[in-house]
Protein backbone atom coordinates (compact mmCIF):
# COMPACT_ATOMS: atom_id res chain seq x y z
CA UNK A 1 0.00 0.00 0.00
CA UNK A 2 1.13 3.37 -1.11
CA UNK A 3 1.13 7.07 0.83
CA UNK A 4 -2.30 8.48 1.01
CA UNK A 5 -4.88 9.18 -1.96
CA UNK A 6 -8.09 10.91 -1.96
CA UNK A 7 -11.08 8.12 -3.27
CA UNK A 8 -13.61 8.77 -5.56
CA UNK A 9 -17.13 7.51 -4.99
CA UNK A 10 -19.45 7.37 -8.06
CA UNK A 11 -23.06 7.02 -7.61
CA UNK A 12 -26.17 6.08 -9.18
CA UNK A 13 -29.65 8.13 -9.82
CA UNK A 14 -33.13 6.45 -10.02
CA UNK A 15 -36.57 7.29 -10.62
CA UNK A 16 -39.68 5.95 -10.43
CA UNK A 17 -42.89 7.33 -13.00
CA UNK A 18 -46.55 6.33 -12.36
CA UNK A 19 -49.46 6.86 -14.84
CA UNK A 20 -53.25 7.19 -14.00
CA UNK A 21 -56.52 4.97 -14.31
CA UNK A 22 -58.79 5.64 -18.28
CA UNK A 23 -62.13 5.39 -18.65
CA UNK A 24 -65.42 7.31 -18.48
CA UNK A 25 -63.77 9.21 -15.54
CA UNK A 26 -60.71 9.87 -17.16
CA UNK A 27 -60.91 14.09 -17.08
CA UNK A 28 -62.00 14.39 -13.15
CA UNK A 29 -58.76 11.86 -12.41
CA UNK A 30 -56.19 14.27 -14.29
CA UNK A 31 -57.50 17.09 -12.88
CA UNK A 32 -56.92 15.75 -9.49
CA UNK A 33 -53.73 14.52 -10.98
CA UNK A 34 -52.52 18.11 -12.05
CA UNK A 35 -53.82 19.65 -8.90
CA UNK A 36 -51.37 17.13 -6.89
CA UNK A 37 -48.50 17.99 -9.36
CA UNK A 38 -49.05 21.55 -8.16
CA UNK A 39 -48.26 21.17 -4.65
CA UNK A 40 -44.64 21.77 -3.16
CA UNK A 41 -43.35 19.12 -1.65
CA UNK A 42 -42.80 18.84 2.17
CA UNK A 43 -39.46 19.85 2.98
CA UNK A 44 -37.63 16.53 4.24
CA UNK A 45 -35.69 16.99 8.13
CA UNK A 46 -32.08 17.35 7.70
CA UNK A 47 -30.39 13.51 8.12
CA UNK A 48 -26.57 13.10 9.62
CA UNK A 49 -24.93 12.13 6.84
CA UNK A 50 -21.52 11.49 8.41
CA UNK A 51 -20.10 8.21 7.07
CA UNK A 52 -22.33 8.34 3.65
CA UNK A 53 -21.34 7.74 0.02
CA UNK A 54 -21.05 11.04 -1.73
CA UNK A 55 -20.31 12.38 -4.80
CA UNK A 56 -19.92 15.91 -5.39
CA UNK A 57 -18.18 18.35 -8.15
CA UNK A 58 -15.91 21.43 -7.98
CA UNK A 59 -16.58 25.28 -8.39
CA UNK A 60 -13.97 27.31 -10.32
CA UNK A 61 -11.05 28.11 -9.11
CA UNK A 62 -11.52 29.70 -5.56
CA UNK A 63 -9.10 29.07 -2.93
CA UNK A 64 -8.87 25.72 -1.76
CA UNK A 65 -9.55 26.78 2.00
CA UNK A 66 -13.37 27.90 0.95
CA UNK A 67 -16.03 24.82 1.70
CA UNK A 68 -18.05 27.15 -0.90
CA UNK A 69 -16.46 25.14 -3.44
CA UNK A 70 -18.22 22.37 -3.35
CA UNK A 71 -20.84 21.65 -6.20
CA UNK A 72 -23.96 19.15 -6.50
CA UNK A 73 -23.19 16.79 -3.11
CA UNK A 74 -25.23 13.99 -3.38
CA UNK A 75 -25.89 11.51 -1.13
CA UNK A 76 -25.26 7.87 -2.94
CA UNK A 77 -27.14 4.37 -2.82
CA UNK A 78 -25.47 2.15 0.95
CA UNK A 79 -25.58 -0.77 -1.83
CA UNK A 80 -21.82 -1.20 -2.78
CA UNK A 81 -20.05 -3.95 -4.83
CA UNK A 82 -20.12 -7.49 -2.75
CA UNK A 83 -16.24 -7.64 -2.61
CA UNK A 84 -16.63 -4.62 -1.05
CA UNK A 85 -19.02 -5.19 1.76
CA UNK A 86 -17.20 -5.57 5.17
CA UNK A 87 -17.58 -7.98 7.80
CA UNK A 88 -19.24 -5.72 10.90
CA UNK A 89 -17.47 -8.17 13.49
CA UNK A 90 -14.08 -7.13 12.06
CA UNK A 91 -14.61 -3.54 12.02
CA UNK A 92 -15.44 -3.50 15.60
CA UNK A 93 -12.38 -5.52 16.24
CA UNK A 94 -10.27 -2.35 14.86
CA UNK A 95 -12.40 0.46 15.34
CA UNK A 96 -10.96 2.37 18.41
CA UNK A 97 -8.06 0.82 18.71
CA UNK A 98 -4.53 2.10 18.28
CA UNK A 99 -2.46 0.91 15.44
CA UNK A 100 0.55 0.59 13.33
CA UNK A 101 -0.33 1.30 9.52
CA UNK A 102 2.49 -0.26 7.42
CA UNK A 103 2.74 1.81 4.12
CA UNK A 104 5.58 1.43 1.11
CA UNK A 105 8.16 3.76 0.93
CA UNK A 106 10.43 4.87 -1.98
CA UNK A 107 12.28 1.79 -3.65
CA UNK A 108 10.06 -0.97 -1.81
CA UNK A 109 11.21 0.35 1.67
CA UNK A 110 8.62 -0.27 4.65
CA UNK A 111 7.74 3.08 6.63
CA UNK A 112 5.54 2.24 9.62
CA UNK A 113 2.53 4.95 10.96
CA UNK A 114 1.37 4.85 14.53
CA UNK A 115 -2.19 6.06 14.93
CA UNK A 116 -5.69 5.54 15.63
CA UNK A 117 -8.21 4.13 13.75
CA UNK A 118 -11.89 6.45 14.78
CA UNK A 119 -13.77 4.31 12.54
CA UNK A 120 -13.82 1.70 9.93
CA UNK A 121 -12.86 3.79 7.00
CA UNK A 122 -11.17 6.78 8.93
CA UNK A 123 -7.99 6.78 10.96
CA UNK A 124 -5.42 9.74 12.13
CA UNK A 125 -1.55 9.61 13.10
CA UNK A 126 0.53 10.61 16.39
CA UNK A 127 2.80 12.47 13.72
CA UNK A 128 0.25 13.97 11.53
CA UNK A 129 -3.31 14.12 13.67
CA UNK A 130 -5.42 15.30 10.61
CA UNK A 131 -8.35 12.88 9.20
CA UNK A 132 -7.37 10.53 6.64
CA UNK A 133 -9.71 7.88 4.97
CA UNK A 134 -8.18 4.49 3.53
CA UNK A 135 -9.90 1.11 3.21
CA UNK A 136 -9.10 0.01 6.32
CA UNK A 137 -10.28 -3.72 6.82
CA UNK A 138 -8.78 -4.40 3.63
CA UNK A 139 -5.38 -3.29 4.76
CA UNK A 140 -5.98 -5.48 8.08
CA UNK A 141 -6.67 -8.38 6.37
CA UNK A 142 -3.31 -7.82 4.05
CA UNK A 143 -1.42 -7.05 7.52
CA UNK A 144 -0.75 -3.32 6.67
CA UNK A 145 -2.70 -2.63 9.35
CA UNK A 146 -1.62 -4.26 12.97
CA UNK A 147 -3.55 -4.05 16.65
CA UNK A 148 -0.90 -2.83 19.02
CA UNK A 149 -1.11 -3.95 22.80
CA UNK A 150 -3.51 -3.07 24.59
CA UNK A 151 -1.05 -1.45 27.12
CA UNK A 152 -0.06 0.62 24.36
CA UNK A 153 -2.70 3.93 24.27
CA UNK A 154 -3.00 6.59 21.86
CA UNK A 155 -2.09 9.93 21.95
CA UNK A 156 0.99 8.95 24.41
CA UNK A 157 0.67 11.99 26.45
CA UNK A 158 0.09 11.97 29.77
CA UNK A 159 -3.38 12.98 30.61
CA UNK A 160 -4.64 15.34 33.38
CA UNK A 161 -7.72 14.66 35.65
CA UNK A 162 -10.80 15.05 34.09
CA UNK A 163 -13.92 13.55 32.01
CA UNK A 164 -15.31 13.64 27.82
CA UNK A 165 -16.72 16.99 27.34
CA UNK A 166 -19.91 16.83 25.99
CA UNK A 167 -22.26 19.41 23.95
CA UNK A 168 -19.28 20.53 21.40
CA UNK A 169 -20.48 19.96 18.11
CA UNK A 170 -20.91 23.53 16.20
CA UNK A 171 -19.52 25.08 18.73
CA UNK A 172 -16.21 27.67 17.50
CA UNK A 173 -12.87 27.40 19.53
CA UNK A 174 -9.54 29.11 19.60
CA UNK A 175 -6.58 26.70 19.70
CA UNK A 176 -3.16 28.35 21.27
CA UNK A 177 -0.29 26.71 18.97
CA UNK A 178 3.39 26.54 21.39
CA UNK A 179 4.21 29.53 19.38
CA UNK A 180 1.57 31.45 21.22
CA UNK A 181 -0.40 31.85 17.55
CA UNK A 182 -3.95 31.69 17.92
CA UNK A 183 -5.89 29.39 14.84
CA UNK A 184 -9.80 29.52 15.09
CA UNK A 185 -12.17 26.35 13.65
CA UNK A 186 -15.02 24.87 14.53
CA UNK A 187 -16.00 20.73 16.22
CA UNK A 188 -18.26 18.81 13.61
CA UNK A 189 -17.80 15.42 14.84
CA UNK A 190 -17.92 13.87 18.04
CA UNK A 191 -16.37 9.80 17.47
CA UNK A 192 -18.51 7.26 18.58
CA UNK A 193 -15.68 4.89 19.47
CA UNK A 194 -13.94 7.38 21.54
CA UNK A 195 -16.25 10.24 22.85
CA UNK A 196 -13.08 12.48 23.80
CA UNK A 197 -12.00 12.61 20.55
CA UNK A 198 -13.20 15.36 18.02
CA UNK A 199 -13.05 16.61 14.42
CA UNK A 200 -12.43 20.03 14.17
CA UNK A 201 -12.19 22.13 11.09
CA UNK A 202 -9.88 25.48 11.16
CA UNK A 203 -11.10 28.55 9.24
CA UNK A 204 -7.52 29.22 7.64
CA UNK A 205 -6.98 25.39 6.79
CA UNK A 206 -8.88 22.70 4.49
CA UNK A 207 -7.50 19.34 6.50
CA UNK A 208 -10.00 18.08 9.64
CA UNK A 209 -7.99 17.95 11.96
CA UNK A 210 -8.00 15.36 15.50
CA UNK A 211 -8.29 15.92 19.13
CA UNK A 212 -8.72 14.75 22.30
CA UNK A 213 -10.56 17.11 24.61
CA UNK A 214 -11.00 16.61 27.90
CA UNK A 215 -12.09 18.36 30.97
CA UNK A 216 -9.76 20.23 33.05
CA UNK A 217 -9.91 19.16 37.26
Amino acid sequence: MKTPNAQEAEGQQTRAAAGWATGSANITKKKVSQKKQRRRPLSQPRRNIVGCRISQGWKGDEPITQDERVLSLKILSDRVASSHVSDANLANTIIGKAVEHMFEGEHGSKDEWRGMVLAQLYITYEKDPILYMYQLLDDYKEGDLRIMPESSEFPPTERKPGGVVDGLIGKHMEYTKEDGSKRIGMVIHQVEAKPSVYFIKFDDDFHIYVYDLVKKS
